[in-house]
Protein backbone atom coordinates (compact mmCIF):
# COMPACT_ATOMS: atom_id res chain seq x y z
CA UNK A 1 0.00 0.00 0.00
CA UNK A 2 2.71 2.48 0.93
CA UNK A 3 4.56 1.93 -2.34
CA UNK A 4 1.38 2.41 -4.37
CA UNK A 5 0.71 5.75 -2.69
CA UNK A 6 4.26 6.96 -3.22
CA UNK A 7 4.18 5.93 -6.89
CA UNK A 8 0.76 7.53 -7.39
CA UNK A 9 1.65 10.92 -5.93
CA UNK A 10 5.05 10.97 -7.59
CA UNK A 11 3.33 10.18 -10.87
CA UNK A 12 1.16 13.26 -10.44
CA UNK A 13 4.26 15.39 -10.13
CA UNK A 14 5.66 14.02 -13.37
CA UNK A 15 2.64 15.03 -15.43
CA UNK A 16 3.75 17.29 -18.21
CA UNK A 17 2.20 20.77 -18.01
CA UNK A 18 -0.30 22.00 -20.56
CA UNK A 19 1.15 24.99 -22.41
CA UNK A 20 -0.56 27.37 -24.74
CA UNK A 21 0.57 27.13 -28.32
CA UNK A 22 -0.14 29.66 -31.01
CA UNK A 23 0.29 29.55 -34.73
CA UNK A 24 3.11 31.74 -35.95
CA UNK A 25 1.57 33.56 -38.86
CA UNK A 26 4.93 34.60 -40.27
CA UNK A 27 6.21 31.02 -40.26
CA UNK A 28 5.16 28.04 -42.39
CA UNK A 29 1.84 26.46 -41.49
CA UNK A 30 3.51 23.41 -39.92
CA UNK A 31 5.48 25.53 -37.44
CA UNK A 32 4.10 26.29 -34.01
CA UNK A 33 5.32 28.62 -31.34
CA UNK A 34 5.28 27.71 -27.67
CA UNK A 35 4.08 30.58 -25.54
CA UNK A 36 5.10 30.69 -21.88
CA UNK A 37 4.17 33.52 -19.59
CA UNK A 38 6.66 33.66 -16.74
CA UNK A 39 5.23 34.94 -13.48
CA UNK A 40 7.59 36.82 -11.18
CA UNK A 41 8.69 34.85 -8.10
CA UNK A 42 7.60 37.67 -5.84
CA UNK A 43 3.93 36.77 -6.35
CA UNK A 44 4.58 33.62 -4.33
CA UNK A 45 6.10 35.58 -1.45
CA UNK A 46 4.02 38.75 -1.31
CA UNK A 47 2.74 39.72 2.17
CA UNK A 48 -0.74 38.42 1.31
CA UNK A 49 0.60 34.89 0.83
CA UNK A 50 1.62 34.80 4.51
CA UNK A 51 -1.95 35.31 5.77
CA UNK A 52 -3.22 31.73 5.38
CA UNK A 53 -0.17 29.92 6.87
CA UNK A 54 -0.12 32.44 9.73
CA UNK A 55 -3.80 31.71 10.41
CA UNK A 56 -2.98 27.99 10.44
CA UNK A 57 -0.29 28.52 13.06
CA UNK A 58 -2.69 30.66 15.10
CA UNK A 59 -5.30 27.91 14.98
CA UNK A 60 -2.73 25.42 16.23
CA UNK A 61 -1.67 27.71 19.07
CA UNK A 62 -5.28 28.28 20.13
CA UNK A 63 -5.94 24.55 20.14
CA UNK A 64 -3.40 24.10 22.94
CA UNK A 65 -5.40 25.99 25.59
CA UNK A 66 -8.74 27.11 24.16
CA UNK A 67 -11.51 24.67 25.14
CA UNK A 68 -13.64 24.92 21.97
CA UNK A 69 -10.56 24.26 19.83
CA UNK A 70 -9.46 21.39 22.08
CA UNK A 71 -12.90 19.81 21.83
CA UNK A 72 -12.75 20.13 18.06
CA UNK A 73 -9.34 18.39 18.13
CA UNK A 74 -10.90 15.58 20.14
CA UNK A 75 -13.81 15.31 17.72
CA UNK A 76 -11.51 15.08 14.70
CA UNK A 77 -9.33 12.53 16.46
CA UNK A 78 -12.35 10.35 17.28
CA UNK A 79 -13.44 10.53 13.64
CA UNK A 80 -10.10 10.15 11.87
CA UNK A 81 -7.85 8.31 14.32
CA UNK A 82 -7.30 4.58 13.86
CA UNK A 83 -9.47 2.66 16.28
CA UNK A 84 -11.62 -0.44 16.55
CA UNK A 85 -8.78 -2.66 15.40
CA UNK A 86 -7.90 -0.63 12.30
CA UNK A 87 -4.27 -1.12 11.32
CA UNK A 88 -1.82 1.76 11.54
CA UNK A 89 0.34 2.67 8.54
CA UNK A 90 3.80 4.13 8.04
CA UNK A 91 3.07 5.63 4.61
CA UNK A 92 3.36 9.09 6.16
CA UNK A 93 7.04 8.45 6.85
CA UNK A 94 7.58 8.12 3.09
CA UNK A 95 5.20 10.83 1.89
CA UNK A 96 7.06 13.34 4.07
CA UNK A 97 9.95 13.35 1.59
CA UNK A 98 8.21 12.38 -1.66
CA UNK A 99 7.63 15.93 -2.91
CA UNK A 100 11.16 17.08 -2.05
CA UNK A 101 12.65 14.22 -4.07
CA UNK A 102 10.19 14.63 -6.94
CA UNK A 103 11.01 18.34 -7.19
CA UNK A 104 14.56 17.47 -8.26
CA UNK A 105 13.69 14.41 -10.34
CA UNK A 106 11.21 16.45 -12.38
CA UNK A 107 14.06 18.60 -13.69
CA UNK A 108 15.75 15.43 -14.99
CA UNK A 109 12.66 14.85 -17.13
CA UNK A 110 13.44 18.03 -19.03
CA UNK A 111 11.14 20.41 -17.17
CA UNK A 112 13.14 23.50 -16.26
CA UNK A 113 12.75 24.87 -12.70
CA UNK A 114 13.31 28.47 -11.67
CA UNK A 115 16.64 27.83 -9.95
CA UNK A 116 19.74 25.87 -10.86
CA UNK A 117 20.59 22.67 -9.02
CA UNK A 118 22.95 24.19 -6.45
CA UNK A 119 20.57 27.05 -5.76
CA UNK A 120 17.68 24.62 -5.23
CA UNK A 121 19.77 22.49 -2.89
CA UNK A 122 20.78 25.54 -0.91
CA UNK A 123 17.18 26.74 -0.64
CA UNK A 124 16.14 23.24 0.43
CA UNK A 125 18.81 23.21 3.13
CA UNK A 126 17.90 26.66 4.40
CA UNK A 127 14.21 25.71 4.48
CA UNK A 128 14.88 22.46 6.34
CA UNK A 129 17.14 24.17 8.87
CA UNK A 130 14.61 26.93 9.55
CA UNK A 131 11.53 24.72 9.66
CA UNK A 132 13.04 21.98 11.80
CA UNK A 133 14.64 24.43 14.23
CA UNK A 134 11.35 26.26 14.79
CA UNK A 135 9.41 23.01 15.18
CA UNK A 136 11.86 21.49 17.66
CA UNK A 137 12.05 24.64 19.78
CA UNK A 138 8.26 24.76 20.04
CA UNK A 139 8.02 21.00 20.70
CA UNK A 140 10.45 21.28 23.60
CA UNK A 141 8.40 24.06 25.18
CA UNK A 142 4.77 23.18 24.41
CA UNK A 143 4.80 19.66 25.92
CA UNK A 144 1.59 18.67 24.14
CA UNK A 145 0.80 14.98 24.70
CA UNK A 146 0.21 12.95 21.53
CA UNK A 147 -3.22 11.42 20.96
CA UNK A 148 -1.72 7.95 21.54
CA UNK A 149 -0.03 9.15 24.76
CA UNK A 150 3.43 8.04 23.59
CA UNK A 151 5.21 11.30 24.51
CA UNK A 152 4.68 15.05 24.94
CA UNK A 153 6.23 16.21 21.65
CA UNK A 154 3.01 16.39 19.67
CA UNK A 155 2.87 20.12 18.86
CA UNK A 156 3.61 20.94 16.09
CA UNK A 157 4.05 18.14 13.54
CA UNK A 158 7.52 17.96 12.01
CA UNK A 159 6.37 15.46 9.36
CA UNK A 160 3.73 17.90 8.18
CA UNK A 161 6.07 20.90 8.33
CA UNK A 162 8.55 19.09 6.09
CA UNK A 163 5.85 17.99 3.64
CA UNK A 164 4.26 21.43 3.30
CA UNK A 165 7.63 23.17 3.01
CA UNK A 166 8.49 20.85 0.11
CA UNK A 167 5.08 21.47 -1.47
CA UNK A 168 5.58 25.25 -1.34
CA UNK A 169 9.08 24.96 -2.83
CA UNK A 170 7.70 22.76 -5.61
CA UNK A 171 5.03 25.37 -6.33
CA UNK A 172 7.62 28.13 -6.48
CA UNK A 173 9.91 26.18 -8.80
CA UNK A 174 7.32 24.97 -11.31
CA UNK A 175 4.13 26.94 -10.63
CA UNK A 176 4.72 29.31 -13.54
CA UNK A 177 4.71 26.30 -15.89
CA UNK A 178 1.55 24.68 -14.53
CA UNK A 179 -0.41 25.11 -11.28
CA UNK A 180 -0.84 21.33 -11.14
CA UNK A 181 2.65 20.88 -9.76
CA UNK A 182 1.75 22.92 -6.71
CA UNK A 183 -1.64 21.23 -6.42
CA UNK A 184 -0.04 17.77 -6.51
CA UNK A 185 2.60 18.79 -3.97
CA UNK A 186 0.01 20.15 -1.57
CA UNK A 187 -2.13 17.02 -2.07
CA UNK A 188 0.81 14.90 -0.90
CA UNK A 189 1.37 17.23 2.07
CA UNK A 190 -2.32 17.08 3.01
CA UNK A 191 -2.23 13.27 2.79
CA UNK A 192 0.77 13.30 5.14
CA UNK A 193 -1.17 15.40 7.65
CA UNK A 194 -4.23 13.14 7.42
CA UNK A 195 -2.15 10.01 8.02
CA UNK A 196 -0.43 11.57 11.04
CA UNK A 197 -3.89 12.05 12.56
CA UNK A 198 -5.02 8.61 11.40
CA UNK A 199 -2.04 7.07 13.22
CA UNK A 200 -2.98 8.99 16.38
CA UNK A 201 0.39 10.77 16.34
CA UNK A 202 -1.01 14.29 16.05
CA UNK A 203 -4.04 16.44 16.74
CA UNK A 204 -5.54 18.64 14.05
CA UNK A 205 -3.94 21.68 15.71
CA UNK A 206 -0.50 20.05 15.45
CA UNK A 207 -1.03 19.43 11.74
CA UNK A 208 -2.31 22.94 11.04
CA UNK A 209 0.59 24.59 12.87
CA UNK A 210 3.14 22.32 11.21
CA UNK A 211 1.75 23.14 7.79
CA UNK A 212 1.90 26.87 8.46
CA UNK A 213 5.47 26.69 9.75
CA UNK A 214 6.57 24.67 6.73
CA UNK A 215 5.03 27.05 4.20
CA UNK A 216 6.41 30.17 5.86
CA UNK A 217 9.85 28.59 6.24
CA UNK A 218 9.94 27.87 2.49
CA UNK A 219 8.93 31.44 1.68
CA UNK A 220 11.47 33.02 4.05
CA UNK A 221 14.28 30.73 2.84
CA UNK A 222 13.55 31.63 -0.79
CA UNK A 223 13.60 35.34 0.03
CA UNK A 224 16.81 35.11 2.07
CA UNK A 225 18.60 32.88 -0.43
CA UNK A 226 19.98 35.67 -2.68
CA UNK A 227 21.37 37.46 0.37
CA UNK A 228 22.89 34.27 1.80
CA UNK A 229 24.46 33.33 -1.52
CA UNK A 230 25.96 36.78 -1.93
CA UNK A 231 27.43 36.75 1.58
CA UNK A 232 28.73 33.17 1.48
CA UNK A 233 29.73 32.76 -2.15
CA UNK A 234 29.73 36.25 -3.67
CA UNK A 235 26.90 35.15 -6.00
CA UNK A 236 29.10 32.44 -7.53
CA UNK A 237 28.18 28.77 -7.64
CA UNK A 238 30.79 26.87 -5.59
CA UNK A 239 31.92 23.30 -6.12
CA UNK A 240 30.42 22.25 -2.77
CA UNK A 241 28.54 23.66 0.18
CA UNK A 242 27.93 22.48 3.73
CA UNK A 243 24.63 23.36 5.42
CA UNK A 244 24.00 22.46 9.09
CA UNK A 245 20.83 20.57 10.03
CA UNK A 246 19.04 19.73 13.27
CA UNK A 247 16.36 17.05 13.67
CA UNK A 248 15.05 14.97 16.55
CA UNK A 249 17.80 16.17 18.86
CA UNK A 250 20.62 15.34 16.44
CA UNK A 251 22.90 17.88 14.78
CA UNK A 252 24.27 17.08 11.33
CA UNK A 253 25.24 18.58 7.99
CA UNK A 254 24.19 18.34 4.36
CA UNK A 255 27.06 18.42 1.86
CA UNK A 256 25.97 19.54 -1.61
CA UNK A 257 28.29 19.12 -4.60
CA UNK A 258 27.88 20.67 -8.02
CA UNK A 259 29.95 20.92 -11.15
CA UNK A 260 32.40 23.87 -11.03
Amino acid sequence: MKYLLVIFFTGLLFCRPIVVIAQNEAAPSDTIKVVKQKRPLRIYNSPRTYILPSAMILYGALSLKNEPFKKWNESIRNTVGASDGRQHTNVDDYLEYTTAIASHVISLAGIKPRHKLFDRLMIDGMTAALSTSVVMIIKNNSHEIRPDGSDDYSFPSNHVATAFASAELLRQEYGDISPWYGIAGYAVAAATGYLRMYNNKHWLGDVMAGAGIGIISAKIATQLFPIAKKILFNNKTPFAAIIPTYQNGSIGVHIFKTLP
